[in-house]
């Protein structure tokens, strides 16, 4: 078995139903399908990826603390979000065994043999397999994913949750409590240096948290793959987990793609499409993608802080002067998901009002 399948809801109630190759069982049997190449447009290539310089890293216990180094630290996250999107964090609370174990538990359901995986097969954008596939023939990554919803609680869908590794459930439980502890804590500091006349706007909007555990095989031709297509992420903000020793990420910066050289304890950040849009366009939601390697593969997991579905979405009002013009047009989380899905990184750009702000 090569296949796991894939059932995606329509905007009418409607379902369709896919067959989607699993990246690993491709890899195991040296297999590089047609439907996995790109155009030459699309492929990765060393020579337009710049090693030379790398995104901020923050100090949070400098923000958090009370010390003549705050007012700086502040200013360099400051300068993190509104010129680069992305940013690493250390000294961030979360405890290095906890993130060690993350990692174990995602390897460890990896190597489960396919047909126990397959129990958990995507449905309606959640499950194992591949994300955000809407047809027989479009174009894939070459990357397999688990997909759960993790906060709040009540709305998670247990049936995903895989039962092996026995400590997978316990494991995952412990580190949404950490991760939306820290992701508090940064929307927090963000709404803070935008001097929102309500700091805990972020953080009252940015409830829900899902989380996408990726598995990157080896490929043969890594330079005519897509380990993760190019996109902005459609939340709030996204902690990601790498692991060490393996770069796969990459951020679209100046036209460059900067690649992501993991920090060992640390983690990465990136603002999402939802607070560009909340601060009037001051913190950029920035394109970037995963590449594969030929002889290594990589896990990574990431934390997408969202909004509910009919979240009423719209630039602060104190943000807004003579200065600084109305960039977009509020609009409810449910219409942005629809271009989303379909979209991907261009799905931002129906709500903005300054057309030289598209990209």
């Amino acid at each position: 078995m090569l296949n796991a399948a894939v059932t995606y809801k329509e905007a009418d109630g409607s379902s369709k139903r896919f067959t989607v190759p699993i990246v690993q069982e491709l890899a195991s049997n040296h297999l590089l399908p047609e439907r996995y190449i790109r155009s030459e447009d699309e492929r990765p290539s060393l020579s337009n990826a710049s090693p030379q310089i790398g995104i901020p890293v923050i100090d949070m216990e400098l923000l958090l603390g009370g010390n003549d180094c705050r007012p700086k630290e502040m200013e360099k996250l400051a300068m993190a979000c509104e010129e680069w999107g992305f940013f690493q964090v250390v000294n961030h609370g979360i405890s290095g065994s906890l993130m060690e174990r993350m990692k174990r538990i995602t390897r460890e359901f990896v190597l489960l043999p396919l047909e126990e995986k397959v129990e958990y097969a995507v449905q309606e954008h959640e499950g194992y397999g591949q994300a955000f596939v809407f047809s027989e023939d479009q174009q894939l990554d070459w990357s397999d994913l688990l997909y759960l919803t993790i906060m709040p609680a009540e709305k998670r869908k247990m049936k995903f949750w895989p039962a092996k590794p026995v400590e997978f459930r316990e494991t995952v439980e412990e580190y949404a409590i950490a991760v939306q502890r820290l992701s508090n804590q940064m929307l927090h500091l963000m709404a803070e240096k935008l001097g929102l006349k309500a700091p805990d706007l972020f953080v009252s909007m940015f409830r829900e948290i899902s989380q996408s555990m990726h598995y990157y095989p080896p490929c043969p031709r890594p330079d005519l793959v897509i380990g993760l297509s190019s996109h902005t992420d459609g939340g709030g903000i996204t902690i990601l987990l790498q692991e060490d020793g393996v770069v796969g990420l990459q951020v679209r910066k100046d036209g460059d793609w900067i690649p992501v050289q993991p920090i060992p304890g640390g983690l990465v950040i990136n603002i999402g499409d939802m607070v560009e849009v909340m601060s009037n366009g001051r913190y950029k939601s920035i394109e970037h993608r995963a590449v594969a390697n030929k002889d290594k593969d990589r896990i990574s997991i990431a934390a997408f802080c969202n909004p509910e579905k009919e979240a009423e979405i719209g630039p602060a009002p104190e943000l807004i002067n003579e200065s600084n013009p109305l960039n977009y047009r509020t609009f409810q989380r449910s219409q942005y998901l629809e271009s989303y899905f379909l979209e991907g990184k261009k799905a931002i750009d129906f709500a903005k009002i300054n057309p030289s702000l598209a990209a």
